[in-house]
């Protein structure tokens, strides 16, 4: 986990719960309706979360269906379901929608979602592509077995049997490899190797273009065919279509460089989603405000990318920030990079302990230039922010202030699923408040069931409490009412 340099500890900010009459009338327990039709009961979301509950197989189980039954018996306007696996190919327990085989499931989970949240919850999927990362190696077998050996090497040693060269290599220290392999390869000794998407000497990632729409839009229709409200692209963080949009991103096929050619493969992947489920069905997508990283998109980029959408038809744009894998900590041997261990990791999910600049909303202002842009190019798309909002006050001054049309939280909402329920029935100082420690980051890095530390050991007799870690974790909240 990312340790911010200063170390300036934040409280939590004073929240005010508003009574029942302040909540009937606020702005954040309104009603919205999205271009395509969908019209949300209020303007709360609860983000997509990567819970770690899906068999290894990609499918639903009794463990996902607890999880976002939790979040239902809230009643938010909308819940957005974990990033969901666009390719039939193994990924862990993460959920995937790649083949008609796992609507079933899915088709579960939204009947589960409308049952806990008595119909007036809508659910969106988030769908999403990435490519390949493999862990990091042991260093001994990285430079014995998996390094391809090139003329390059042999040239730098003056050798010419392979076999001596590795035993060559295998002799030299991290300084002295750095002058003889290439910035990949000592990355892929370090860190473990990651393809991106502008390694278009690799045949699968220059065909990239040509793939994705079609995948995007067949796992869009299994959505619809499954029940959910509508479906969320994943254009956000360390993945697939963030990364063509990134600055990073020079390939010269016409899909880099320029940010036209950046987003022209998003928009692509948009008409097709779109000619594929109709123009009735809500197609948004998540994006970033800034990635945070050396030679990265920035909020200039952004604002034009979200205007673009905007003018393309996306029906909301749902904002983030960093995540990225350019400044990702080096793993341990056997183990993966994780693109939210360095400074963009952080600022996506900023804790209490940071510079002078609160983690509350931290990217709030970012996100406001974003909808102001869209707003002044004649668009009305709904822009949902996020970032550290965690009370009443908060989520109803940015929306009056025009930065936001639709307030996210996910580490508030994880600490507690009830609090927009509270709220509003004036209940608001019974809320379990997120302390922004990141517990629930932790446990995500590992690719270990995500739950809150201020409730997972509450209750673990509890007759419907469904236990982790040999029974030292629960993993759900327990019941409000």
């Amino acid at each position: 986990m990312y340790k911010h340099p200063q170390r300036i500890h934040h409280s939590l900010p004073l929240a005010r719960p508003p009574t029942a009459e302040e909540a009937a009338s606020a702005l954040l327990f309104s009603a919205i309706e999205l271009p395509s039709g969908l019209r949300l009961a209020e303007r709360t979301w609860v983000p997509a979360m990567v819970p770690w509950r899906a068999t290894e197989q990609g499918i639903v189980t009794t463990e996902v269906l607890d999880w976002y039954a939790r979040f239902a018996q809230g009643q938010p306007g909308t819940i957005v379901v974990e990033a969901t696996g666009i390719r039939d190919v193994p990924s862990g327990p993460l959920l995937r929608i790649g083949h008609d085989r796992f609507i079933p499931g899915l088709r579960r989970l939204v009947d589960t979602v409308r049952r806990h949240s008595d119909g007036r919850t809508k659910l969106l999927i988030q769908i999403i592509d990435f490519l390949r990362i493999r862990r990091r190696p042991e260093r001994e077998r990285y430079l014995g077995e998996y390094l391809v050996i090139t003329e390059r090497h042999r040239d730098a040693l003056s050798l010419a049997d392979d076999g001596d060269i590795r035993v060559q290599l295998m002799a030299c220290d991290d300084d002295q490899l750095a002058r003889i392999l290439s910035p990949r390869e000592m990355e892929a000794m370090q860190f473990g190797a990651r393809e991106r998407v502008w390694d278009t000497h690799l045949e699968h990632i220059r065909m990239l273009p040509r793939a994705l729409p079609d995948m995007f839009a067949q796992a869009a229709q299994r959505a619809r065919r499954a029940g959910f409200d509508g479906v969320e692209l994943h254009y956000a963080h360390a993945y697939t279509m963030a990364s063509f949009l990134s600055r990073l991103n020079g390939r010269d096929d016409g899909y880099g460089g320029s940010r036209a050619a950046r987003l022209r493969l998003p928009l692509e992947v948009l008409a097709a989603v779109r000619a594929k489920v109709g123009a009735d069905y809500t197609v948004g997508c998540r994006m970033l405000c800034d990635e945070i990283i050396d030679g990265g998109s920035r909020i200039e980029d952004t604002m034009e990318y979200a205007v673009s959408f905007a003018r393309a038809g996306m029906d909301f744009i749902s904002l983030s920030t960093g995540g990225k894998f350019e400044d990702a900590k080096r793993p341990r041997v056997g183990q993966a990079a994780y693109p939210y261990t360095g400074e963009s990791g952080w600022e996506c999910m900023p804790t209490t302990i940071g510079d002078e600049r609160a983690p509350f909303g931290r990217h709030v202002p970012k996100m406001a230039r974003i909808r102001a842009a869209v707003r002044d190019a004649g668009h009305g798309t709904p822009v949902v922010i996020c970032g550290g909002i965690n009370n009443f006050d908060q989520a109803e001054g940015y929306l009056h202030q025009g930065a936001g049309d639709i307030v996210a939280a996910a580490r508030q909402s994880l600490a507690d699923p009830d609090w927009f329920a509270k709220l509003r029935s004036g209940r608001g100082d019974e809320i379990r408040r997120c302390i922004y420690r990141n517990y629930c980051e932790a446990l995500d890095q590992k690719h270990r069931q995500v739950t809150c530390q201020l409730w997972d050991r509450e209750g673990l007799t509890d007759a419907d409490a469904s236990l982790t870690d040999g029974g030292r974790r629960r993993l759900t909240a327990p019941r409000w009412r």
